[in-house]
Protein backbone atom coordinates (compact mmCIF):
# COMPACT_ATOMS: atom_id res chain seq x y z
CA UNK A 1 0.00 0.00 0.00
CA UNK A 2 1.26 3.68 -0.80
CA UNK A 3 2.36 6.07 1.58
CA UNK A 4 0.25 8.50 2.84
CA UNK A 5 0.19 11.42 5.00
CA UNK A 6 -1.64 11.03 8.18
CA UNK A 7 -4.38 13.98 8.71
CA UNK A 8 -3.24 14.55 12.73
CA UNK A 9 -2.01 17.93 11.80
CA UNK A 10 -4.73 19.13 9.97
CA UNK A 11 -8.31 20.12 12.16
CA UNK A 12 -10.28 17.04 11.79
CA UNK A 13 -13.71 17.77 9.90
CA UNK A 14 -17.11 17.26 11.57
CA UNK A 15 -18.87 14.50 9.85
CA UNK A 16 -21.21 15.62 7.41
CA UNK A 17 -24.60 16.25 8.06
CA UNK A 18 -27.09 12.95 6.89
CA UNK A 19 -30.21 14.19 5.00
CA UNK A 20 -32.82 15.12 7.74
CA UNK A 21 -36.18 14.73 7.26
CA UNK A 22 -39.18 14.92 10.00
CA UNK A 23 -40.52 11.29 12.10
CA UNK A 24 -43.18 10.82 9.42
CA UNK A 25 -40.92 11.23 6.32
CA UNK A 26 -38.15 9.08 8.09
CA UNK A 27 -40.47 6.10 8.38
CA UNK A 28 -41.53 6.30 4.93
CA UNK A 29 -38.06 6.30 3.64
CA UNK A 30 -37.03 3.33 6.11
CA UNK A 31 -40.04 0.97 4.41
CA UNK A 32 -38.67 2.12 0.89
CA UNK A 33 -35.27 0.99 2.02
CA UNK A 34 -36.29 -2.24 2.97
CA UNK A 35 -39.18 -2.96 0.16
CA UNK A 36 -37.93 -0.85 -2.69
CA UNK A 37 -40.94 0.32 -4.36
CA UNK A 38 -44.57 0.83 -2.70
CA UNK A 39 -47.32 2.59 -3.60
CA UNK A 40 -49.11 5.38 -1.17
CA UNK A 41 -51.80 2.62 -0.11
CA UNK A 42 -49.19 0.42 0.85
CA UNK A 43 -47.41 3.29 2.78
CA UNK A 44 -50.81 3.84 4.38
CA UNK A 45 -51.11 0.16 5.38
CA UNK A 46 -47.40 -0.08 6.85
CA UNK A 47 -47.52 2.99 8.70
CA UNK A 48 -51.36 3.04 9.97
CA UNK A 49 -52.03 6.59 8.89
CA UNK A 50 -55.05 7.25 6.93
CA UNK A 51 -54.74 7.77 3.22
CA UNK A 52 -54.96 11.77 3.26
CA UNK A 53 -51.64 11.54 5.83
CA UNK A 54 -49.80 9.19 3.78
CA UNK A 55 -50.08 11.55 0.49
CA UNK A 56 -49.70 14.45 1.80
CA UNK A 57 -45.90 13.17 3.36
CA UNK A 58 -45.24 11.58 0.13
CA UNK A 59 -46.25 15.09 -1.42
CA UNK A 60 -43.56 16.39 0.87
CA UNK A 61 -40.73 13.90 -0.08
CA UNK A 62 -41.41 14.30 -3.74
CA UNK A 63 -41.35 18.13 -3.34
CA UNK A 64 -37.75 17.32 -1.85
CA UNK A 65 -36.44 15.70 -4.72
CA UNK A 66 -36.24 12.41 -2.14
CA UNK A 67 -38.88 10.50 -3.96
CA UNK A 68 -39.78 9.48 -7.38
CA UNK A 69 -43.00 8.36 -9.18
CA UNK A 70 -41.79 5.03 -10.82
CA UNK A 71 -44.59 3.11 -13.27
CA UNK A 72 -47.48 1.46 -11.71
CA UNK A 73 -48.00 -1.52 -9.56
CA UNK A 74 -50.40 -4.71 -10.10
CA UNK A 75 -54.07 -3.73 -9.88
CA UNK A 76 -56.02 -4.87 -6.84
CA UNK A 77 -59.11 -4.28 -8.28
CA UNK A 78 -58.89 -0.42 -9.34
CA UNK A 79 -56.85 1.77 -11.29
CA UNK A 80 -53.42 0.65 -11.08
CA UNK A 81 -51.45 2.11 -8.20
CA UNK A 82 -48.46 4.46 -8.44
CA UNK A 83 -45.36 2.94 -7.23
CA UNK A 84 -42.76 5.22 -5.31
CA UNK A 85 -39.10 4.90 -4.91
CA UNK A 86 -35.72 6.64 -3.34
CA UNK A 87 -34.45 8.95 -5.75
CA UNK A 88 -31.48 7.06 -6.87
CA UNK A 89 -30.04 10.32 -8.54
CA UNK A 90 -29.87 12.12 -5.18
CA UNK A 91 -25.91 10.53 -4.52
CA UNK A 92 -23.82 7.45 -3.89
CA UNK A 93 -23.13 5.53 -0.94
CA UNK A 94 -19.74 3.32 -0.52
CA UNK A 95 -19.22 0.42 1.31
CA UNK A 96 -15.54 -0.95 2.82
CA UNK A 97 -15.75 -4.59 4.61
CA UNK A 98 -12.05 -5.10 6.12
CA UNK A 99 -10.97 -8.64 7.41
CA UNK A 100 -7.63 -9.69 8.75
CA UNK A 101 -6.39 -10.42 4.99
CA UNK A 102 -8.09 -9.12 2.88
CA UNK A 103 -10.18 -5.68 1.84
CA UNK A 104 -13.67 -5.30 -0.25
CA UNK A 105 -15.40 -2.53 -1.60
CA UNK A 106 -18.60 -1.49 -3.36
CA UNK A 107 -20.37 1.75 -4.60
CA UNK A 108 -23.85 1.96 -4.56
CA UNK A 109 -26.88 4.30 -5.68
CA UNK A 110 -28.47 6.05 -2.58
CA UNK A 111 -31.40 2.68 -2.75
CA UNK A 112 -28.41 0.15 -2.13
CA UNK A 113 -28.25 -0.61 -5.71
CA UNK A 114 -24.54 -1.50 -6.56
CA UNK A 115 -22.72 -0.41 -9.35
CA UNK A 116 -19.56 -2.07 -8.62
CA UNK A 117 -17.57 -3.71 -6.24
CA UNK A 118 -13.68 -4.69 -5.90
CA UNK A 119 -11.40 -6.10 -3.65
CA UNK A 120 -7.57 -7.19 -2.73
CA UNK A 121 -5.75 -8.61 -0.73
CA UNK A 122 -4.66 -6.88 2.31
CA UNK A 123 -2.97 -6.85 5.76
CA UNK A 124 -4.17 -5.55 8.63
CA UNK A 125 -0.93 -5.41 10.38
CA UNK A 126 0.22 -2.42 8.36
CA UNK A 127 0.01 1.20 10.02
CA UNK A 128 -3.36 2.30 9.13
CA UNK A 129 -2.45 5.12 7.24
CA UNK A 130 -1.45 3.10 4.75
CA UNK A 131 -4.24 0.45 5.06
CA UNK A 132 -7.08 3.63 4.78
CA UNK A 133 -4.50 5.09 2.09
CA UNK A 134 -5.14 2.68 0.18
CA UNK A 135 -8.83 2.43 0.46
CA UNK A 136 -9.57 5.96 -0.20
CA UNK A 137 -7.49 5.39 -3.48
CA UNK A 138 -9.53 2.62 -4.28
CA UNK A 139 -12.67 4.63 -3.82
CA UNK A 140 -11.11 7.20 -6.20
CA UNK A 141 -11.53 4.31 -8.70
CA UNK A 142 -14.55 3.23 -8.40
CA UNK A 143 -16.04 6.35 -8.46
CA UNK A 144 -13.75 7.76 -11.70
CA UNK A 145 -14.79 4.71 -13.62
CA UNK A 146 -18.46 5.93 -13.23
CA UNK A 147 -17.69 9.45 -14.05
CA UNK A 148 -18.69 10.37 -10.22
CA UNK A 149 -17.21 13.55 -8.52
CA UNK A 150 -16.16 13.42 -5.07
CA UNK A 151 -18.84 15.32 -3.85
CA UNK A 152 -21.88 13.05 -4.77
CA UNK A 153 -20.54 10.86 -2.60
CA UNK A 154 -23.27 11.11 0.53
CA UNK A 155 -22.15 8.27 2.98
CA UNK A 156 -19.64 5.98 3.44
CA UNK A 157 -20.29 2.51 5.89
CA UNK A 158 -16.74 1.02 7.05
CA UNK A 159 -16.36 -2.77 8.73
CA UNK A 160 -13.45 -3.57 11.14
CA UNK A 161 -12.51 -6.48 12.58
CA UNK A 162 -12.02 -5.23 16.09
CA UNK A 163 -14.26 -3.72 19.15
CA UNK A 164 -15.31 -0.03 18.03
CA UNK A 165 -16.31 2.77 20.22
CA UNK A 166 -19.12 3.73 17.98
CA UNK A 167 -20.33 7.18 18.71
CA UNK A 168 -16.04 8.14 18.19
CA UNK A 169 -15.78 5.82 15.40
CA UNK A 170 -12.61 4.10 16.43
CA UNK A 171 -11.01 1.07 17.69
CA UNK A 172 -10.31 0.00 21.40
CA UNK A 173 -7.77 -2.70 21.99
CA UNK A 174 -8.64 -4.53 18.89
CA UNK A 175 -6.09 -7.61 19.11
CA UNK A 176 -5.59 -8.16 15.45
CA UNK A 177 -3.63 -4.33 15.07
CA UNK A 178 -2.87 -2.27 18.26
CA UNK A 179 -1.72 -0.04 16.10
CA UNK A 180 -5.03 0.84 15.01
CA UNK A 181 -6.29 1.58 18.20
CA UNK A 182 -8.16 5.13 18.56
CA UNK A 183 -6.57 6.01 15.03
CA UNK A 184 -9.18 8.34 13.40
CA UNK A 185 -11.16 6.67 11.17
CA UNK A 186 -13.91 8.80 10.11
CA UNK A 187 -11.87 11.81 10.63
CA UNK A 188 -9.19 10.76 7.59
CA UNK A 189 -11.55 9.25 5.31
CA UNK A 190 -13.36 12.50 5.25
CA UNK A 191 -9.82 14.08 4.58
CA UNK A 192 -10.51 13.09 0.87
CA UNK A 193 -14.54 12.92 1.06
CA UNK A 194 -15.40 15.88 3.44
CA UNK A 195 -19.02 15.62 1.59
CA UNK A 196 -19.54 12.27 3.14
CA UNK A 197 -21.35 10.57 6.30
CA UNK A 198 -18.84 8.18 7.80
CA UNK A 199 -20.19 5.56 10.19
CA UNK A 200 -17.63 2.56 11.98
CA UNK A 201 -18.88 -0.61 13.52
CA UNK A 202 -17.10 -3.79 13.54
CA UNK A 203 -17.27 -6.61 11.17
CA UNK A 204 -19.99 -8.91 12.68
CA UNK A 205 -22.25 -5.97 13.13
CA UNK A 206 -21.99 -5.39 9.87
CA UNK A 207 -22.59 -8.66 8.92
CA UNK A 208 -25.54 -9.16 10.65
CA UNK A 209 -27.21 -6.09 8.49
CA UNK A 210 -26.25 -7.51 5.57
CA UNK A 211 -28.38 -10.67 6.91
CA UNK A 212 -31.32 -8.56 7.68
CA UNK A 213 -30.67 -6.16 4.32
CA UNK A 214 -30.02 -9.06 1.59
CA UNK A 215 -30.19 -13.04 3.64
CA UNK A 216 -32.83 -15.12 5.27
CA UNK A 217 -32.53 -12.19 8.45
CA UNK A 218 -35.08 -9.65 6.39
CA UNK A 219 -38.37 -8.91 8.47
CA UNK A 220 -36.94 -10.44 11.76
CA UNK A 221 -36.95 -8.54 14.72
CA UNK A 222 -34.49 -10.17 17.13
CA UNK A 223 -32.02 -12.31 15.73
CA UNK A 224 -28.25 -13.16 16.31
CA UNK A 225 -25.74 -13.01 13.53
CA UNK A 226 -22.52 -15.46 14.32
CA UNK A 227 -18.97 -14.80 12.81
CA UNK A 228 -16.35 -18.34 13.11
CA UNK A 229 -13.73 -17.38 11.32
CA UNK A 230 -9.58 -16.36 12.90
CA UNK A 231 -12.33 -14.86 15.85
CA UNK A 232 -15.55 -15.08 17.06
CA UNK A 233 -18.30 -12.92 17.79
CA UNK A 234 -21.86 -11.95 17.29
CA UNK A 235 -24.15 -9.20 16.25
CA UNK A 236 -27.20 -8.75 17.74
CA UNK A 237 -30.64 -6.84 16.14
CA UNK A 238 -32.92 -6.54 18.89
CA UNK A 239 -36.32 -4.73 17.69
CA UNK A 240 -35.37 -4.73 13.99
CA UNK A 241 -31.86 -2.80 14.76
CA UNK A 242 -28.22 -3.69 16.00
CA UNK A 243 -27.76 -3.50 19.74
CA UNK A 244 -24.26 -1.97 20.35
CA UNK A 245 -24.79 -1.81 23.78
CA UNK A 246 -23.64 1.16 25.96
CA UNK A 247 -20.23 1.22 24.98
CA UNK A 248 -20.51 -0.65 21.11
CA UNK A 249 -18.67 -3.37 22.57
CA UNK A 250 -21.81 -5.94 22.78
CA UNK A 251 -21.68 -9.21 21.28
CA UNK A 252 -18.31 -9.94 22.00
CA UNK A 253 -18.83 -13.21 22.27
CA UNK A 254 -15.36 -15.09 21.92
CA UNK A 255 -14.37 -13.86 25.13
CA UNK A 256 -16.28 -15.74 26.98
CA UNK A 257 -14.98 -18.21 29.14
CA UNK A 258 -15.16 -21.98 28.05
CA UNK A 259 -12.88 -23.63 29.96
CA UNK A 260 -10.72 -22.17 33.07
CA UNK A 261 -7.63 -24.52 32.27
CA UNK A 262 -7.70 -23.42 28.63
CA UNK A 263 -5.13 -22.22 27.10
CA UNK A 264 -4.23 -18.32 26.79
CA UNK A 265 -6.14 -16.46 24.27
CA UNK A 266 -4.83 -13.21 23.04
CA UNK A 267 -6.88 -10.84 24.54
CA UNK A 268 -5.02 -12.03 27.73
CA UNK A 269 -7.47 -14.31 29.67
CA UNK A 270 -7.49 -18.36 30.07
CA UNK A 271 -10.17 -20.13 28.02
CA UNK A 272 -12.41 -18.28 25.88
CA UNK A 273 -14.19 -19.55 22.93
CA UNK A 274 -12.19 -17.74 20.21
CA UNK A 275 -9.12 -19.31 22.06
CA UNK A 276 -10.54 -22.75 22.19
CA UNK A 277 -12.91 -23.30 18.82
CA UNK A 278 -11.52 -20.52 16.57
CA UNK A 279 -10.23 -21.19 13.45
CA UNK A 280 -6.09 -21.27 14.69
CA UNK A 281 -7.77 -23.52 17.71
CA UNK A 282 -9.67 -26.13 15.27
CA UNK A 283 -5.62 -25.77 13.18
CA UNK A 284 -3.79 -26.21 16.65
CA UNK A 285 -5.60 -29.37 17.46
CA UNK A 286 -5.07 -30.94 14.25
CA UNK A 287 -1.53 -30.20 15.05
CA UNK A 288 -1.80 -31.72 17.98
CA UNK A 289 -3.76 -34.92 17.00
CA UNK A 290 -0.88 -35.54 14.10
CA UNK A 291 1.85 -35.88 17.02
CA UNK A 292 -0.09 -37.85 18.90
CA UNK A 293 -0.44 -39.67 16.08
CA UNK A 294 -4.35 -40.04 15.73
CA UNK A 295 -4.43 -38.79 12.23
CA UNK A 296 -2.65 -40.25 9.44
CA UNK A 297 -4.41 -38.32 6.77
CA UNK A 298 -3.58 -35.28 8.32
CA UNK A 299 -0.15 -35.72 8.97
CA UNK A 300 -0.58 -36.53 5.08
CA UNK A 301 -1.65 -33.11 4.51
CA UNK A 302 0.13 -31.39 6.74
CA UNK A 303 3.79 -32.66 5.01
CA UNK A 304 2.53 -31.51 1.88
CA UNK A 305 1.83 -28.16 3.44
CA UNK A 306 5.41 -27.88 4.65
CA UNK A 307 4.42 -28.74 7.91
CA UNK A 308 1.47 -26.70 8.30
CA UNK A 309 -2.06 -27.13 8.86
CA UNK A 310 -5.04 -24.92 8.18
CA UNK A 311 -8.63 -24.80 9.55
CA UNK A 312 -9.67 -25.82 5.99
CA UNK A 313 -7.63 -28.82 6.34
CA UNK A 314 -9.48 -30.20 9.57
CA UNK A 315 -12.26 -29.28 7.28
CA UNK A 316 -11.10 -31.38 4.20
CA UNK A 317 -9.87 -34.31 6.58
CA UNK A 318 -13.68 -34.67 8.18
CA UNK A 319 -15.15 -35.16 4.72
CA UNK A 320 -12.70 -38.05 3.77
CA UNK A 321 -13.96 -39.75 7.22
CA UNK A 322 -11.26 -38.97 9.30
CA UNK A 323 -12.20 -39.14 13.33
CA UNK A 324 -9.76 -36.84 14.47
CA UNK A 325 -11.05 -34.06 12.32
CA UNK A 326 -14.42 -34.75 13.26
CA UNK A 327 -13.97 -34.78 17.16
CA UNK A 328 -12.49 -31.31 16.56
CA UNK A 329 -15.05 -29.48 14.59
CA UNK A 330 -17.61 -31.47 16.84
CA UNK A 331 -15.70 -29.85 19.79
CA UNK A 332 -15.59 -26.67 18.38
CA UNK A 333 -19.43 -26.56 17.54
CA UNK A 334 -20.43 -27.71 20.96
CA UNK A 335 -18.49 -25.16 22.77
CA UNK A 336 -19.74 -22.38 20.43
CA UNK A 337 -23.39 -23.80 21.08
CA UNK A 338 -23.08 -23.84 24.89
CA UNK A 339 -22.16 -20.23 24.76
CA UNK A 340 -25.26 -19.77 22.59
CA UNK A 341 -27.45 -21.23 24.82
CA UNK A 342 -26.70 -18.77 27.75
CA UNK A 343 -27.46 -15.71 24.75
CA UNK A 344 -30.55 -17.67 23.52
CA UNK A 345 -31.48 -17.84 27.38
CA UNK A 346 -30.68 -14.23 27.86
CA UNK A 347 -32.12 -12.61 24.97
CA UNK A 348 -34.49 -15.30 23.48
CA UNK A 349 -33.93 -14.39 19.64
CA UNK A 350 -35.87 -16.57 17.01
CA UNK A 351 -33.02 -17.18 14.62
CA UNK A 352 -29.43 -17.92 14.98
CA UNK A 353 -27.42 -17.35 11.85
CA UNK A 354 -23.94 -18.92 10.97
CA UNK A 355 -21.48 -17.07 8.68
CA UNK A 356 -17.65 -16.96 9.00
CA UNK A 357 -15.16 -18.85 6.85
CA UNK A 358 -15.72 -21.94 9.89
CA UNK A 359 -19.10 -22.07 8.20
CA UNK A 360 -18.09 -24.14 5.69
CA UNK A 361 -17.50 -26.34 7.60
CA UNK A 362 -20.96 -27.41 7.11
CA UNK A 363 -23.52 -30.28 8.74
CA UNK A 364 -20.97 -31.75 11.73
CA UNK A 365 -20.75 -28.36 13.18
CA UNK A 366 -24.32 -26.89 12.79
CA UNK A 367 -25.66 -30.09 14.33
CA UNK A 368 -22.84 -30.34 17.41
CA UNK A 369 -24.12 -26.70 17.67
CA UNK A 370 -27.53 -27.29 17.54
CA UNK A 371 -27.58 -29.53 20.43
CA UNK A 372 -25.52 -28.09 22.93
CA UNK A 373 -28.05 -25.26 22.00
CA UNK A 374 -30.92 -27.14 22.71
CA UNK A 375 -29.37 -29.69 25.86
CA UNK A 376 -28.54 -25.87 27.50
CA UNK A 377 -31.35 -23.44 26.77
CA UNK A 378 -34.86 -23.34 28.57
CA UNK A 379 -37.54 -25.46 26.48
CA UNK A 380 -39.59 -21.81 25.92
CA UNK A 381 -36.41 -20.10 24.33
CA UNK A 382 -35.82 -22.64 21.83
CA UNK A 383 -39.42 -23.76 21.21
CA UNK A 384 -39.78 -21.70 18.03
CA UNK A 385 -36.02 -21.10 17.62
CA UNK A 386 -33.87 -21.65 13.99
CA UNK A 387 -30.36 -21.90 13.57
CA UNK A 388 -28.92 -22.13 10.33
CA UNK A 389 -26.04 -21.06 7.92
CA UNK A 390 -26.19 -17.76 6.75
CA UNK A 391 -27.36 -17.96 3.07
CA UNK A 392 -26.09 -14.37 2.70
CA UNK A 393 -22.33 -16.05 3.33
CA UNK A 394 -19.46 -14.13 1.77
CA UNK A 395 -21.82 -11.05 0.87
CA UNK A 396 -23.17 -10.60 4.37
CA UNK A 397 -20.00 -8.59 4.83
CA UNK A 398 -20.27 -5.59 1.98
CA UNK A 399 -23.60 -5.48 2.04
CA UNK A 400 -23.87 -4.89 5.61
CA UNK A 401 -21.12 -1.82 5.14
CA UNK A 402 -23.56 -0.49 2.56
CA UNK A 403 -26.45 -1.02 4.95
CA UNK A 404 -25.04 0.72 7.69
CA UNK A 405 -24.14 3.79 5.41
CA UNK A 406 -28.01 3.61 4.18
CA UNK A 407 -29.42 3.60 8.05
CA UNK A 408 -27.77 6.94 8.93
CA UNK A 409 -28.24 8.84 5.04
CA UNK A 410 -31.99 9.61 6.24
CA UNK A 411 -32.14 10.85 9.82
CA UNK A 412 -34.87 12.54 11.79
CA UNK A 413 -32.94 15.52 13.85
CA UNK A 414 -33.45 14.38 17.27
CA UNK A 415 -33.14 10.87 16.63
CA UNK A 416 -30.96 9.63 19.85
CA UNK A 417 -29.10 7.62 17.22
CA UNK A 418 -28.11 10.21 15.03
CA UNK A 419 -24.25 10.55 15.24
CA UNK A 420 -22.68 14.15 14.80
Amino acid sequence: MPTTHSPSAKKAPRNAAPILVDSAEAEIMRALRKQGRISRTEVSSITGWSKAKASQEIRSLISKGLLLEVGEGASQGGRRPKLLRINSQLGFIIGIDIGATSVELALADVTGQILQRCSEAADVRNRPELFFGRCVELIHELIKAHGIQSDQILGIGVGVPGPVDFARAVLVAPPLMPDWENFPIRNFIKESFPSAFVVVDNDVNIMALGEQRAGDGANIDHFIYVKIGTGIGSGIISNGRIHRGSDGCAGDIGHICVDKQGPICRCGNQGCLEAMAAGPAIAEKAMQAVRNGASPFMRQIMEANNGVLRPEDVNAACREGDEAALEIIRSSGQMVGEVLASLVNFFNPSHIFIGGGIANFGNHLLVSIRRAVLRRSLPLATTHLSINFSRAGSDAGIIGALALALEYLFMVEDDPHLIV
